[in-house]
């Protein structure tokens, strides 16, 4: 394999040009019809994500970010304390924290285990906390509600929810297809995943302003038929898509062993991983990134501030700079990841690591 070779960080034109007669066809279908928002496809995708999350009802949004919106303040209008707190991981994309302030919650962040997941022993027992909101850091299953031994247990599920053997634990779960996602639509499209009938009329009403009845100010936050035909076709697909995240996941992990260089996918979590991210934790990442970019490898950082470090959220109760989180911040790449990927370029991808990062 020679260093012209371009491997980008996602597949998603490969993926494209896989499915696009079926994507066209679908979306001339809709288009044609006349029925562009809340028809049959939009019932049958909500229908399947209930049914593939073991949950009772499913409801679709604009984007993730306002499934945990639609999530914190229906929650945040339960809860009598003034104001409820609720606990977050250090290690998220700044969306888990965004939309519990917005709904008025009281952030208290939580450092995490190697993994990126929210560890419960380092919640300090003197801090009242009324909600946990879950994560699972670059698809790694959060699935112990036992663990938490919590009333209200939300998960960001953006990353997770496709575990593999995994349950929902979350009173609520939030979804997301953005485009780099493992389900993902062109552009933004979310869900809500609930056993509770109350959270999903809330979602319905919300998501159009607060109709029928006018009860709550809610906005316009809706999937269309177009979007949600065109992920019905990638539904069929999904389980030979994680199947071959996995075979490229394991590969590399037995690559990988016995080197320097931590895969944050192992033994211990890889039955109930979802294969979101490949991400290892090394020494001199920056370094590594940019010879892997000589080498015509894409990589990128998941994340390169922990929620405690960013200006926003910096004052509030939370790690210190010397926590798991700060330093997992400043070691882990993100290797690309996907099902289109050949084993050529799985092989050439992991040589290069080695040779450059060993």
């Amino acid at each position: 394999m020679t260093g012209s070779l371009t491997i980008p960080f996602t597949g998603l034109k490969k993926q494209y040009n896989n499915l696009r007669t079926e994507i066209l066809e679908v979306t001339d279908e809709v288009l044609r019809s006349g029925q562009l928002m809340n028809g049959n496809y939009t019932a049958e995708f909500e229908n399947w994500l209930a049914k593939r999350n073991h949950c009772k009802y499913a409801i679709t949004c604009h984007s993730g970010t306002q499934a945990l919106e639609i999530i914190a303040e229906y929650y945040r209008n339960q809860i009598s304390i003034e104001p409820p707190t609720v606990a977050i991981p250090a290690m998220t994309y700044i969306a888990t924290a965004n939309a519990f302030r917005r709904a008025g919650w009281n952030l208290h962040i939580v450092d995490t285990n190697k993994y990126g997941v929210m560890d419960r022993k380092r919640i300090p027992q003197d801090v009242s906390i009324q909600a946990n909101v879950l994560v699972g850091l670059y698809g790694a299953a959060v699935n112990d509600k036992d663990y938490w031994a919590t009333d209200l247990l939300i998960e960001d599920g953006a990353q997770h929810w496709l575990s593999k053997n995994c349950h929902r634990v979350g009173n609520a779960t939030a979804i997301s297809f953005d485009p780099m996602k493992n389900l993902n639509a062109y552009g933004n499209g979310g869900a809500v995943v609930t056993d509770d009938l109350d959270l999903l009329d809330f979602a319905r009403r919300w998501r159009q302003n607060g109709r029928v009845d006018i009860v709550g100010a809610g906005t316009n936050s809706r999937m269309s038929e177009v979007d949600c035909a065109q992920m019905m076709v990638k539904t069929r697909y999904i389980d030979q898509w994680q199947e071959r995240r996995e075979q490229i996941a394991t590969y590399w992990i037995a690559r990988l062993k016995n080197t320097q260089i931590r895969s944050l996918i192992d033994d211990s979590n890889i039955k109930t991983h979802s294969f979101h991210k490949f991400v290892i934790e090394l020494d001199k990442r920056d370094i590594v990134s940019r010879n892997l970019e000589l080498k015509k490898i894409e990589t990128r950082v998941h994340y390169r501030e922990p929620i405690h470090e960013l200006p926003e959220y910096c004052n509030l109760a939370g790690p210190d700079i010397l926590s798991v989180a700060s330093s997992l911040a400043r070691r882990v790449l993100s290797l690309p990841l996907y099902p289109e990927l050949t084993d050529l370029e799985v092989e050439y991808v992991i040589d290069q690591v080695l040779d450059h990062a060993v």
